[in-house]
């Protein structure tokens, strides 16, 4: 923190410095040697099982694609980004490698795809003869179905796929009928934009309150010109491609079609049409929309509703009127689609919020039941009328789950299975394992009276995944798998009850990720209390390599330790290869800050101690190989009501560091002196309000974030006050409105074409103006065509590079920080901050005595973090 600089003359020399180095070179940077070797490292595969068990499909993603992909033309409309060329969606990520594995043992056999292949759509069908693929090429989106029993991939030639507005790939229920998105054969050249504007860009408002979320402005259309545009590109044809002929019927006339969806009998098309006027504030899911019944010909059978355009959506809200029209999985056709109760208001009192309609097709349509809460789904159970309705308290952070039966004779049953805060991860009870049917529906698979749960398994050590069986007459569970202690060992999929098979994905501290066929044994006698009831043994399926061995070389240990009032925290420690017990190390902290309501939830770990390590994108893990002690995601839990949590965001946050730093100075490896924080997105809010409030830090590093929230009045992250509701609070964590309170280096990073509306690049922009002009040290760096995370191969390594010289001057090599007075310090305070923390009165302490009790002695890993 630091005095503002009133005096104009201390302020206009530093400009006129700042601004003769305002462009240092334009050229990428490389990471080190090291580091480059790690980002080459392959990826480890995905894993898709087949639906019938007798296969699984493996595929590698293109993790960094070139920065000369990104630079594709592309266009900003309504909502989408589009490449025009071939209308692709911008920013999908792409398999470029697919592999079939036999089960339950055999050799995987290469799929071969085209040089160069981008896939985007990966889509079985029910009974694992063949896959539909969509490629991106230069010029096209491609359709390709993969044989299953010979692993050769051919093109279903004449078919360019339209992929603007995703859902463009669909089987029938004969699973030899592909339903497909294309683009018009005939279509006419883009419209062109008139050399000169008609006139002035005109928006109005009438007396009514309009408050919607800061996200619902996302790439919205500014002219006419533009929608004319969306059109133009988001207008599909809808075709049948027959299988295995590849014969293409088309269905219907080219529109903007959002969703379609076949009955579970195959008969009939559930389809969604965009229609005009479009909105210039409003994204396109909120324009007008018709709802329709086609026959598998194309034709009209019935048209279900005319939705109007949504442009009074609450925060936090639904549109009124029928919405979320779908198919029941459990029925031949029968439609179902919701209403709200409470004008859509989820933040407005009432005694009910939603309503679920049901139509049998040919039948009037009846209302099915009424929620308590805001809807949030049902999971149809195969065999039947059962369901699981999920209801949403968002205020009080509750998830209520029922069990229904909407079969049952009368008023359909209800059961109350659990009510619990969504935020408690050690009492997630895990989500329901699922089947596809013969027709290409998924339901939660039943056996007998019963149904069966996967779940994280988090603890207060760490992640232990389950398989648990809830017998949903007693609403009883048997635990059938847990994973080891010594391992990390998730659920996959592949369930066969009556065999006692399913698929596992194994790793530990030392083993990388591979699969396992687990088989079930007998019951195990009198088993400890959260252990399985049943005994298993697993054969390894796959057997894939450490892909960077290097990062074995770094140690992880996961630690915990309590806040200031009694809230406990933990982070993973990482530490630079060949570290030695008791020295003194530079130190990150990297943090994202997450709200509860509840602080026992908020103290939960997070992190799984047993998890092979993989580190990709601009991981700051990465920084240990360059010599730093990293805290990685440090608990930043910030508590209190949902109307309320944020006036205490500075308090917390600053609890929450004072917290972890105390605990690494404790455990000897940090030197108190040279720490440096860093986040993104949200975590770089809290990153640029910690060197404002606090001396904890020796430099910041803030990535695509927010820092003036008058530029998004109606709402951020949970916080779903208005500015003008919650003025104090908005103002006060708004980095851009204290700049002058940042006196230690700020290195800003961000996207040139961030899609989050909540964090602009104007940002970031405006924060290095603020900090630049009141004469702080800060650096920008906007990164061309990356949008709110980093992927192309070109940002990561420049992220890297910036980042690593940053902290080095800044932190590793930075000389001793001289203390303020007090009286300094506590006149930096502004009216309605708080005071700022004093100064340690000493430095850190001496190194603690060699003993493994003053560390952990066990190397864990963590979590590949994302880019």
């Amino acid at each position: 923190m630091r005095s503002s600089l009133l005096a104009l003359g201390l302020v206009l020399p530093w400009l006129l410095v700042s601004a003769a180095r305002a462009d240092e070179g334009t050229s990428y940077k490389r990471a080190p040697a090291e580091i480059g070797g790690v980002l080459d490292a392959p990826t480890p595969p995905s894993a898709m099982v087949g639906a019938t068990g007798k296969h699984v499909l493996l595929y590698r993603t293109l993790r960094y694609p070139p920065i000369a992909e990104l630079a594709a033309p592309m266009l900003k409309l309504a909502g989408v980004r589009l490449h025009p060329r071939n209308n692709a969606s911008q920013g999908t990520s792409h398999a470029v490698e697919l592999m079939l594995q036999p089960l339950p043992s055999g050799t995987p056999r290469q799929v071969k795809l085209p040089v160069g292949a981008r896939i985007e759509t990966i889509s079985s069908n029910a009974d694992d003869t063949m896959i539909a693929l969509t490629n991106v090429t230069a010029d096209s989106v491609e359709l390709w179905v993969v044989d299953v029993a010979t692993a050769e991939a051919r093109k279903i030639r004449g078919v360019h796929v339209n992929a603007v507005l995703g859902g463009a790939v669909t089987w029938l229920a004969d699973q030899r009928t592909l339903l497909v998105k294309t683009v018009p054969k005939r279509r006419p050249a883009a419209p062109s934009e008139a050399p000169a504007p008609p006139g002035p860009r005109t928006v109005h408002s009438k007396q009514v309150a309009r408050a919607s979320s800061t996200y619902e402005s996302r790439d919205l259309l500014r002219t006419p010109h533009d929608g004319d545009l969306f059109e133009h590109y988001a207008t599909s044809q809808l075709v049948a491609v027959e299988l295995p002929s590849g014969r293409v019927r088309m269905l219907g006339a080219p529109a903007v079609l959002d969703t379609v969806s076949p009955s579970p009998d195959g008969k009939l098309l559930l389809v969604r049409r965009v229609q005009r006027p479009y909105s210039l504030t409003r994204a396109w899911w909120r324009f007008p929309a018709t709802v329709e019944l086609w026959d598998t010909r194309g034709n009209l059978v019935e048209r279900l509703v005319e939705q109007p355009m949504a442009d009074a959506v609450p925060i936090d809200g639904v549109p009124i009127g029928a919405r979320n029209h779908h198919w029941r999985p459990t029925a031949p056709a029968s439609l179902l689609w919701l209403e709200a109760l409470d004008g859509g208001d989820t933040h407005a009192p009432a005694k009910q919020r939603d309503r679920v309609m049901v139509e049998p097709v040919g039948k009037p349509a009846t209302e099915l039941l009424r929620t308590t809460q805001r809807y949030a789904g049902l999971e149809w159970i195969e065999g039947g009328g059962q369901a699981l309705l999920h209801e949403v308290d968002v205020d009080a952070h509750r998830r209520i789950t029922r069990l229904v039966d909407v079969d049952a004779a009368g008023k359909p049953s209800s059961k109350l299975v659990w009510d619990r805060s969504y935020d408690d991860r050690y009492g997630d009870p895990g989500s329901p394992v699922y089947r596809v049917l013969p027709s290409g529906v998924a339901v939660v698979r039943r056996e007998g009276d019963a149904i069966f749960l996967s779940g994280a398994g988090a603890t207060a050590g760490g992640n232990r995944p389950f398989l648990d069986r809830l017998n949903l007459g007693g609403l009883t569970t048997e635990r059938w798998f847990r994973s080891d202690r010594d391992a990390l060992e998730s659920f996959v999929g592949g369930l066969d009850p009556g065999k006692g098979t399913f698929l596992t994905r194994r790793q530990s501290p030392t083993d990388p990720p591979n699969l396992q066929l687990r088989t079930l044994g007998g019951n195990v006698e009198g088993p400890a209390k959260g252990e399985s009831a049943r005994s298993s043994r697993s054969v390894a399926l796959t057997h894939f390599a450490d892909p960077a061995p290097i990062l074995r070389t770094i140690s992880k240990q996961l630690i915990t330790y309590q806040r200031a009032d009694g809230v406990p925290l933990s982070f993973t420690l990482y530490l630079p290869p060949g570290y030695k017990a008791g020295t003194r190390l530079p130190t990150i902290v990297w943090a994202y800050p997450l709200d509860y309501t509840d602080a026992k939830a908020a103290g939960q770990v997070r992190a799984s101690p047993q998890e092979f390590t993989s580190v990709g994108g601009s991981s700051p893990v990465f920084l240990a190989l360059a010599g730093y002690a990293v805290l990685d995601d440090a608990a930043m839990p910030v508590i209190g009501p949902s109307d309320g949590a944020y006036d205490s965001f500075v308090e917390q946050v600053r609890a929450n560091a004072e917290a972890a730093i105390d605990k690494a100075v404790e455990l000897g490896v940090t030197d108190r002196d040279r720490v440096a924080v860093m986040g993104h997105s949200h975590g770089a809010l809290m990153t640029a309000n910690l060197l404002i409030y606090t001396d904890l830090f020796r430099a910041g590093i803030a990535r695509s974030g927010a820092y003036n929230h008058t530029l998004r009045p109606f709402g951020f992250q949970n916080e779903h006050r208005t500015l003008y509701e919650a003025e104090r609070t908005y103002l006060r964590i708004s980095p851009v409105l204290h700049a002058d309170q940042v006196d230690e280096p700020l290195l800003i990073i961000h996207g040139e074409i961030d899609a989050n509306p909540g964090t602009t690049p104007q940002q970031s922009e405006k924060l290095f103006e603020a900090v630049r002009g009141t004469g702080g040290t800060a650096r920008l760096v906007m990164l061309p065509h990356e949008s709110h995370g980093y992927v192309a191969r070109e940002s990561i390594e420049h992220v890297l590079a910036e980042t690593i010289e940053w902290l080095d001057t800044h932190v590793k090599e930075a000389p001793p920080r001289v203390a303020k007075p007090k009286a300094v310090a506590a006149a930096a305070a502004r009216p309605g901050q708080s005071k700022p923390p004093q100064a340690h009165p000493h430095p850190s302490p001496p190194p603690p005595p060699p003993p493994s009790a003053s560390l952990p002695a066990a190397v864990l890993p963590s979590h590949a973090y994302p880019a």
